[in-house]
C-alpha cells in the first residue's frame, strides 16, 4: 500500500528540514539489511547522524520540490536507484563512514543471491556419511572416506565473486554450516558542500595529499620558469637565479658587492683557502686513526685486569 499525502508530505517537510541542517548526506545501500541490524546502525549513529529511508519515487520527488531553494542536490539524482538511503551528518566524514560500515551480520549463502566475494570449500573432514559422496561428485570437488565420513582432499572455490550462487553450491555451503557472506549498510556516494563523490576519496590520507599539492607546486613553479613568467611559487626560484647572474657578472668583471667578495677572494687565491681546509681535514684523519689505537689500550687494560687473582690463589 502506498504512502498517504499527509505521509508524503510529512516525508518532504522533514528531507527539507534535514538537509537545511546537514552539510553532508551519505547514500547508503541496504540491501540485506534486516530490521534489526538497522536499529542498531541508527542507535550507533544517535547524536551523529539521521538514518532517513523511503521508496525512490518519492525520493526524487522530494529532491525535485527543493531543487529551486537546493539547485546543487540536482547531483543526487542520477544515484536514486536500487534499494537506498540517506544518512544525513555535520560530524567528521570518516567517522560516520565507519559507523555505517562497521555493522555488518554474518549471512549463509542463499540460491540466486549475487556473490559479493570468491567462497572456497576448505580441505578437511566434513562429518557427513559416504551416502553424500556424488554431491560432492557432482559439483567437481574432490574427496575420500576417512574414518567412515567424507573428507575433502584440496580446497575448492565454488562461488565466484560477481555471480549468482547456484542451487547445489547453496545448498552444500549450508550442509557444511558455512555463511561466507556478510552483509550491511554500504556508502555507495557522499555529498558534502555541493560536491558528490565516493567514499573512497576518505581513504587518501594526510601525507598524501600533502605530496599531490608539492608535486602540483612544482610543476607550476617548472612551467613559470620555462615561460618567463612570475608567479607565487616561481617567484623564489626566479630571486635565486637572478642572484647567481649577479654573481657570475661580478666575476666576470671588475663590479664587486658584498655576496660576490668572497668567490672573488677564492679565485683570487686558493691555495690560501686550501691551507685552511686541510689542517681541519688532517684533525679529522688523526681522530679516526686514533680511534684504534685507544681501543686496543682499553682492551689491553681489560686483559690485565682479568689475569689479576685479586689476591687469591688458586686453590685458596
Amino acid at each position: 500500500m502506498g504512502a498517504s499525502r499527509s505521509d508524503k508530505e510529512a516525508y518532504f517537510v522533514k528531507l527539507k528540514e534535514l538537509i537545511a541542517k546537514h552539510p553532508s548526506i551519505f547514500l547508503v545501500n541496504v540491501d540485506n539489511v534486516g530490521s534489526n541490524q538497522m536499529h542498531q546502525i541508527r542507535v550507533s549513529l544517535r547524536g551523529k547522524g539521521v538514518v532517513l529511508m523511503g521508496k525512490n519515487t518519492m525520493v526524487r520527488r522530494a529532491l525535485r520540490t527543493i531543487l529551486s531553494e537546493f539547485p546543487q542536490f540536482e547531483r543526487l539524482l542520477p544515484y536514486i536507484r536500487g534499494n537506498i538511503g540517506f544518512v544525513f551528518t555535520s560530524s567528521d566524514l570518516k567517522d560516520i563512514r565507519d559507523l555505517i560500515t562497521v555493522n555488518k551480520v554474518a549471512a549463509p549463502a542463499r540460491a540466486g543471491a549475487l556473490a559479493p566475494k570468491d567462497v572456497s570449500v576448505p580441505a578437511g573432514n566434513t562429518g557427513m556419511e559416504p551416502g553424500k559422496t556424488s554431491f560432492f561428485q557432482a559439483l567437481g570437488i574432490p574427496t575420500k572416506i576417512a574414518r567412515g565420513t567424507i573428507e575433502i582432499v584440496s580446497d575448492v572455490k565454488v562461488v565466484h565473486a560477481g555471480t549468482r550462487v547456484g542451487p547445489s553450491e547453496a545448498m552444500l555451503l549450508n550442509m557444511l554450516n558455512i555463511s561466507p557472506f556478510t552483509y550491511g549498510m554500504s556508502v555507495v556516494q557522499i555529498f558534502d558542500s555541493g560536491n558528490v563523490f565516493s567514499p573512497e576519496v576518505l581513504d587518501i590520507g594526510d601525507e598524501e595529499l600533502i605530496d599531490r599539492f608539492l608535486s602540483g607546486i612544482k610543476a607550476v613553479a617548472a612551467i613559470s620558469l620555462a615561460l618567463n613568467y612570475p608567479t607565487i611559487v616561481s617567484v623564489s626560484h626566479s630571486l635565486v637565479n637572478a642572484y647567481k647572474n649577479l654573481i657570475a657578472v661580478s666575476l666576470a668583471t671588475d663590479y664587486t658587492f658584498e655576496g660576490s667578495e668572497k668567490a672573488k677572494e677564492y679565485l683570487a687565491n686558493p691555495e690560501a683557502f686550501a691551507a685552511v681546509a686541510a689542517p681541519a681535514a688532517a684533525t679529522g684523519g688523526a681522530a679516526a686513526a686514533d680511534a684504534p689505537k685507544e681501543e686496543a689500550k682499553k682492551e689491553e687494560e681489560e686483559e690485565n685486569s682479568d689475569d689479576d687473582d685479586m689476591g687469591f690463589g688458586l686453590f685458596d
